[in-house]
């Protein structure tokens, strides 16, 4: 029979992610197979991934959305190789493909087994204005307001949830599920479907995570134990301590009264240690007003690095972009404020955002573009970054929440193309050809990724387009014109080839070498399981 493991926080950003991915790994690691499952995601950062075959209804060709989803090895052949990030699809339906959130995808290639819209089948996308866009079962819904969504939508999106869940657990042997935030918020308890809900309908045993780094651990876990609901109190399987500093045993004591207390077992204490799994979402970033820097801790002196400036774009999306170039020896990835200027910058990459019209008036509020026209060192923009660097984006409307009923803004101006918009989502799956040029030269071959947005782009004029489909080259793929480049397609740096030359030329137009690369270390992962390992006694595991 298959077994459900419900990962639940008392709160946001507690370390269930790292829990859940470590459980994947570790389970797989035995030989079972794992499916990981998170009913409800609220994030802007997505992975495509195919759709369910039985969510296709109406689709010409519900083969195209399987393509070996049932050998894990689609996915996981090369699970620690960033290279490894997308299928090639050439030619399939657009429509074969979803969006779930990246911890759904990294733990499906935790666990070796090929993600789908299973494994998140409801995403809210936050937009701004209160409002979030509802992917279910991989497809967008539409723009609701949080009321709108509970009152006319959350039954559809419970029966996705559930029905996901159970086409899950009779093909594999343990489902690992995600919860979302607390599961202690006594507000939603009605209406709380990745936790509360998804503990009633899968049966799950839950581990519930809490985090001593913001102080008040146990009571913040008694405090979730005594507001949980009625009836899961016994689902509780254990609870988990996470990000503990110092020495271990001064906490003996503490579990010991909490054991007492509350008659369930603490499993472990896990320290305070990132294994390097993707961040959810742009949570993690600073605020929009502070600057910060990833990267800086690889030991190399100021003096050999170069600085890569993000603009902190308010509605920033798919940040996971950036970490492949943080992660390499000598790079500082450095998130600015939109008022900041760029003279210690060595290169700049704009990202993707949820909302590239709201986005592109605040770049414009804050005189950034004046400094990205000055700018003279390479640029990269990516997704909804290389709209911004566009000429113009029409239909403005459709995307712009703030906009009011203009039609057509001007962009940035770096790039000869311009962007309309219109209520068709493109979602797919894609390997492209690079002709490296600009900030990309020496980078030829194919590069996997994927591609999530709203707006076709056509160029202007003559222009450089070192991507291509199929043969085919077009500014819907991207475009180059001097140290600037653009395109559509996600993870990008994930591809060694298109990473390896984008920094080369970085140090090169900074008049630096380029410091030697570091030896590999374990995959994030390997680096969660082996968390789990040390430092958690997972008894009820025994029989898996």
């Amino acid at each position: 029979m298959t077994q459900t493991i419900l990962v639940a926080g008392t709160a946001s950003h507690v370390g269930k992610s790292t829990v859940a991915a470590g459980l994947c790994r570790l389970l797989a690691d035995r030989g079972l197979s794992v499916a990981p499952f998170k009913a409800q995601n609220m994030s802007n950062n997505a992975r495509v991934v195919p759709r369910a075959p039985e969510t296709m209804h109406g689709v010409d060709d519900a083969d195209a959305t399987a393509h070996d989803v049932d050998d894990a090895d689609a996915t996981a052949h090369a699970v620690d190789d960033a290279d490894a990030t997308a299928h090639d699809v050439d030619g399939a339906d657009a429509t074969a493909y979803g969006e779930i959130g990246v911890s759904q995808y990294v733990q499906a290639r935790a666990a070796h087994t090929a993600a789908t819209t299973d494994c998140n089948p409801v995403l809210l996308k936050p937009r701004g204005a209160g409002e979030s866009q509802l992917i279910v079962n991989g497809v967008a819904v539409g723009h609701y307001a949080a009321g709108e969504y509970y009152d006319d939508h959350w039954e559809q999106a419970r029966k996705a949830a559930v029905d996901a869940h159970n086409r899950l657990a009779a093909a594999h042997d343990v489902v690992v599920a995600e919860g979302a935030g607390s599961i202690a918020e006594i507000n939603f308890h009605d209406r709380d479907l990745a936790n509360v809900e998804t503990a009633r309908f899968a049966d799950a045993e839950i581990i519930l995570v809490g985090d001593i780094e913001r102080g008040g651990v146990f009571a913040s876990l008694v405090g979730t134990l005594e507001l949980m609901p009625d009836g899961l109190r016994g689902q509780v399987g254990g609870v988990v301590i996470t990000k503990f500093r110092g020495d271990r045993a001064l906490l003996d004591d503490g579990i010991a009264a909490f054991e007492e207390r509350t008659g369930v077992d603490v499993l472990g204490v896990i320290p305070y240690d990132d294994p390097g799994l993707p961040a959810e979402d742009s949570v993690d970033l600073p605020a929009a007003d502070e600057r910060a820097v990833r990267g800086d801790d690889d030991g190399v002196p100021p003096g050999n690095s170069v600085t890569i400036a993000v603009p902190r774009l308010p509605r920033v999306s798919n940040v996971t972009d950036l970490e492949p170039i943080a992660a390499e020896p000598g790079v500082r990835v450095a998130y600015l404020p939109l008022d900041s200027r760029l003279d210690d910058a060595d290169a700049v990459v704009i990202p993707g955002t949820k909302n590239t019209v709201d986005d592109l008036l605040a770049v414009r509020a804050a005189g950034f573009d004046d400094a990205l026209r000055a700018f003279e060192g390479p640029i990269v923009g990516l997704c909804g970054g290389y709209q911004i660097l566009g000429e113009r984006i029409h239909n403005a409307e459709i995307e712009g929440a703030d906009i009011g009923e203009e039609s057509s803004i001007s962009g940035v101006g770096l790039l000869p193309v311009e962007t309309t918009f219109s209520d068709d989502k493109r979602v797919v799956d894609t390997t492209l050809k690079l002709d490296g040029a600009g900030p990309l030269a020496g980078a030829d071959g194919p590069v996997s990724g994927y591609e999530i947005h709203m707006g076709a782009t056509e160029a202007t004029g003559p222009v450089e387009t070192p991507f291509a489909s199929d043969g085919d080259r077009s500014a819907a793929l991207g475009a180059r014109a001097g140290p600037v480049v653009g395109c559509y397609l996600h993870g990008l740096f994930e591809n060694e080839r298109a990473r390896t030359a984008f920094i080369d030329d970085v140090f090169a137009a900074a008049d630096r070498e380029r410091p030697t690369a570091a030896t590999p270390t374990k995959s994030p992962p390997d680096a969660a399981a082996d968390l789990l390992r040390e430092h958690c006694s997972l008894g009820f595991l025994r029989d898996r």
